[in-house]
C-alpha cells in the first residue's frame, strides 16, 4: 500500500494511488513542453534549503524552505503532496456532485445522477438535519432498551452489523488465504472506539490523557441524548470498562501483520461448541447467512474472550455499550452538536486539528464513499482521458522488466527461489483507472431530504453485497478501491496492483515533466506496489495468491537477514527530537519504498537509453532530479498529535523517515550528490540494506 488505509481496505489487503492524466512510456526531457515561461518549476530551488548538505539531511535539503513556509490549514492534521492532490480531488468531486444535484430532480429515478445529486443535496440540507437532532436514532435506542437476554443481544448485534455498525467484531467476505479461488466469511477483532488496542494500556502521560478525554467525550455524547450528568458519567465509564476488556485479548498491530497467525479456519458447528456463550446460529441467521460454510476466525484469542464476556457482563451494561456504538457510528449524520463533539475528540484530541473540514467536503467524502463506483463513472467520464489507461499499463510493464532484472542479479537469493519470484512477478495483474464493469447501485433508495437514511440504505446495500460473495468464486474483475480515490494498492491474494484514476497528476505525474521527475514520483509508486508482492508479508503468497511457502530455507533466512538491516535502521530513526519509528511495524512499507526507488531507477535508465544524461534542467542533473522528485512526494508538515497517533497505528513511516530512511541505502543517490564518508547520514556499503 502507498498511504494509510481505512479498516475495510486493510481487511481486503488493499491500498491506493490514483492517476488522472496521460502518461507515456518515455517522457521527453524538457523544462516546459507547454512553452509557458511562467509555468512553476517542478524542482523549485525556492522550496529547498541548500545550506544543508544532501549527505547530512536530504529531506530538509530537498524541502527545507517549503517546510518553513508551508502552514498546516486549520482543518487538517498535516499537509503534503497527498493533501495537495486531495484538494484538487475535492474540487473535481464538488463539480460532479453540484452538477448532479442540479439535474437530479429531472433525472430518472435510481439513475446515477439522481442518486448522487439527491444524496449530496440531503447532506447539505442542514436545516432539516438540525431540526431532526438525534431523532434518526431514537428508534434504535428504544430497541436497545428492550433487549432482555443474550439471545436478544446476539440477534441485535447481527442486525447492527447488517447496517455496518460493528460492536464487538467485524465480519466481511474475503479470499481464503490458502485457496485464493474462493470467497469465505472472515472475522476480525473490533468493538473499541480508540484507534488501537494499545491506547487502553500504554502508561505514558499522553496516552493516559487521551483515555481520560475519551471518557469525557463519551459522557458528552450521552448527555446529547438527554442523560443527566451522573448517569452519563457512569455510562461512559461502563463503555470504557467493556472496551478495555475487548482490547486486552486483541492482537497488536505487529501480530496482525503475520498472515499465518491470523489464519484460523472454523465453521458454525465449531463456533457453537467452542465459543458457546454467544449464539452464533442466531447471529448468522440474522445477517442472512444461515449456512456460512468455512469461516476464518482471524484472531482466535479475541473471539474466545469476547464470547466469555457475553455472560460475564450484565444486560444493562451491554445496553449502555450498544447505545454508545449506535451514537458513535451515527454522529456524522446527526445535528451539529453531535458532529462537533465527535470532531472535538477524534479531530482535535487525537490529531490536533483545530477546525472541522467544511461541510461540503465532508458530504463529498460520504457520497463518494457510499456510492463509490457510481461517482467513479462520472469522475472517469469527466477527468480521465482514454489514452491514460493504455499508456499507464505500458509504464507498469517497464517497471516489471526492471524488477525482473533486479531479481536475476540478487546475490543473496538462489536460483530456485528466483524462478518462483519471477513467475509471481510475471503473473501480477495490473488494473489502471477504473473497472471494466461498474457496481449497480440502482436498488439503493436515495432521497433528497433524508441524509441519515440515505447513508443507512447505502450501508445496508454494501453489507448485503459483501455477504452475497461468500461461498462463491472470486471475481477477479472486482476493484477494492474507487477511481476517484487518491491512492493505490497491491493485493497479495489477487496478486495484482491497482492504480485508480486519481493519482496520475502532479506531484506524481507531470505532463510537461522530464523522465527523471516522473520516474522519481509515479515510477516509484508503481515500483512500491510491485515490491509489496515481495515484502515480509507479500512474499508469503505465491503467484496464485495463496498463502504458501515457496522459498528455500536458506533464501528465507537470507531474506530475514537483509530485512533486519532495515528494521534496525528505522528503529534508530528519531522524529521530532524524541519520537521513535517502529521498524518492525513499518517493515513492509519500508521494503516497498526501498524497492520502489531502486526498481524505478533501473526503469529510468532503460527509458533513457541513447539520451543525454549530463544535461541539467532547472539546475539539476537527471539523477538529482530523480531523487529530488521522490523527496517532493513525501515532504509534509504534521501536527505533533497526528505524528504521535501515526507512530502508534500506521504501518507507514513518517514522510521524513520515508525519505532519509530510504535514499541513504541507494548507491546511485551517493553518486548523484557526490556524498562522501563523514556526512551525518552516510552508511558504509556493507551496512546498507539491499533487498529487491
Amino acid at each position: 500500500m502507498f498511504i494509510q488505509m481505512n479498516y475495510k481496505s486493510y481487511l481486503s489487503k488493499s491500498a491506493a494511488c490514483v492517476v488522472a492524466v496521460s502518461i507515456t512510456l518515455s517522457m521527453t526531457s524538457c523544462k516546459n513542453q507547454s512553452g509557458d515561461k511562467n509555468a512553476k518549476a517542478i524542482i523549485d530551488i525556492a522550496d529547498m534549503d541548500t545550506t544543508i548538505k544532501p549527505g547530512d539531511d536530504f529531506y530538509r535539503y530537498a524541502a527545507g524552505a517549503w517546510l518553513k513556509k508551508t502552514t498546516i490549514p486549520n482543518d487538517k492534521s498535516m499537509v503534503g503532496a497527498f493533501d495537495e492532490l486531495q484538494e484538487e480531488n475535492y474540487t473535481q468531486l464538488q463539480t460532479i456532485m453540484e452538477e448532479a444535484s442540479k439535474a437530479s430532480s429531472e433525472a430518472k429515478k435510481n439513475s446515477v445522477k439522481q442518486q448522487i445529486g439527491d444524496f449530496y443535496k440531503s447532506g447539505m440540507d442542514t436545516n432539516r438535519i438540525e431540526k431532526d437532532g438525534y431523532n434518526p436514532i431514537k428508534g434504535e435506542l428504544g430497541k436497545i432498551n428492550a433487549l432482555q437476554n443474550t439471545q436478544d443481544l446476539a440477534k441485535y448485534i447481527g442486525y447492527l452489523h447488517t447496517n455496518q455498525i460493528y460492536p464487538l467484531f467485524y465480519i466481511y467476505s474475503g479470499q481464503d488465504e490458502k485457496n485464493s479461488t474462493r470467497i469465505i466469511a472472515q472475522f476480525y477483532q473490533g468493538g473499541i472506539g480508540l484507534p488501537d488496542r494499545d491506547y487502553y494500556f500504554m502508561p505514558d502521560e499522553n496516552t493516559k490523557s487521551i483515555r481520560a478525554e475519551y471518557v469525557k467525550h463519551i459522557q458528552k455524547m450521552f448527555q446529547l441524548i438527554g442523560q443527566d450528568e451522573a448517569t452519563s458519567a457512569k455510562n461512559a465509564q461502563t463503555v470504557m470498562d467493556i472496551e478495555t476488556k475487548l482490547a486486552k485479548p486483541s492482537s497488536t498491530r505487529l501480530e496482525l501483520r503475520d498472515p499465518q497467525k491470523n489464519y484460523n479456519m472454523s465453521d458454525l458447528a465449531k463456533l457453537q461448541t467452542a465459543y458457546k456463550d454467544f449464539d452464533w446460529k442466531l447471529y448468522f441467521e440474522t445477517i442472512g447467512l444461515a449456512n456460512p460454510g468455512d469461516i476464518n476466525l482471524g484472531q482466535v484469542k479475541f473471539i474466545a474472550e469476547m464470547s466469555k464476556m457475553i455472560k460475564s457482563i450484565s444486560m444493562d451494561q451491554w445496553k449502555v455499550y450498544l447505545t454508545w456504538n449506535v451514537i458513535n457510528s451515527s454522529a456524522s449524520y446527526l445535528s451539529n452538536a453531535f458532529v462537533q463533539e465527535h470532531f472535538n475528540f477524534y479531530g482535535k484530541t487525537l490529531s490536533g486539528t483545530t477546525e472541522m473540514r467544511p461541510r461540503y467536503k465532508r458530504v463529498l467524502g460520504e457520497v463518494s464513499g457510499s456510492l463509490g463506483e457510481a461517482v467513479g463513472q462520472l469522475y472517469v467520464e469527466k477527468y480521465f482521458p482514454p489514452k491514460a489507461k493504455e499508456r499507464m499499463i505500458k509504464l507498469v510493464a517497464n517497471l516489471k522488466d526492471a524488477l525482473k532484472e533486479r531479481i536475476n542479479k540478487l546475490t543473496w537469493m538462489g536460483d530456485a527461489t528466483k524462478k518462483e519470484a519471477i513467475a509471481k512477478l510475471e503473473k501480477i495483474n495490473v488494473k489502471v483507472g477504473y473497472p471494466d464493469k461498474w457496481i449497480d447501485y440502482s436498488s439503493v433508495e436515495i432521497v433528497a431530504d433524508n441524509y441519515f437514511q440515505n447513508a443507512l440504505n447505502a450501508q445496508k446495500f454494501a453489507f448485503r453485497r459483501d455477504m452475497n460473495k461468500i461461498g462463491k468464486p472470486v471475481d477477479r474483475a472486482e476493484w477494492g478501491m474507487t477511481p476517484q480515490t487518491v491512492n493505490a494498492y497491491y493485493s497479495p491474494n489477487m496478486n495484482e496492483i491497482v492504480f485508480p484514476a486519481a493519482i496520475l497528476q502532479p506531484p506524481f505525474f507531470y505532463m510537461d515533466g522530464d523522465d527523471a521527475v516522473n520516474y522519481g514520483a509515479i515510477g516509484v509508486v508503481i515500483g512500491h506496489e510491485m515490491t509489496h508482492g515481495f515484502d515480509d508479508q507479500g512474499r508469503q503468497y505465491d503467484k496464485e495468491g495463496n498463502l504458501r511457502d515457496w522459498w528455500t530455507k536458506e533464501d528465507a533466512e537470507n531474506f530475514k537477514k537483509q530485512t533486519q538491516v532495515l528494521v534496525d535502521q528505522f528503529n534508530a530513526f528519531v522524529i521530532a527530537d524524541s519520537l521513535k519509528v517502529d521498524g518492525n511495524l513499518t517493515l513492509g512499507e519500508n521494503i516497498a519504498d526501498l524497492g520502489g526507488i531502486t526498481v524505478s531507477y533501473v526503469a529510468l535508465q532503460k527509458a533513457l537509453q541513447g539520451k543525454k544524461a549530463d544535461e541539467k534542467i532547472e539546475g539539476f542533473t537527471q539523477d538529482q532530479r530523480y531523487f529530488l522528485s521522490y523527496a517532493k512526494v513525501w515532504r509534509n508538515n504534521i501536527r505533533i498529535q497526528e505524528l504521535m497517533r501515526r507512530l502508534k497505528e500506521d504501518v507507514h513511516s513518517p514522510g521524513e523517515a520515508r525519505v532519509n530512511g530510504t535514499v541513504y541505502n541507494v548507491p546511485e543517490f551517493y553518486k548523484a550528490f557526490d556524498i562522501k564518508e563523514g556526512t551525518k547520514h552516510f552508511i558504509p556499503i556493507e551496512k546498507r540494506a539491499v533487498i529487491w
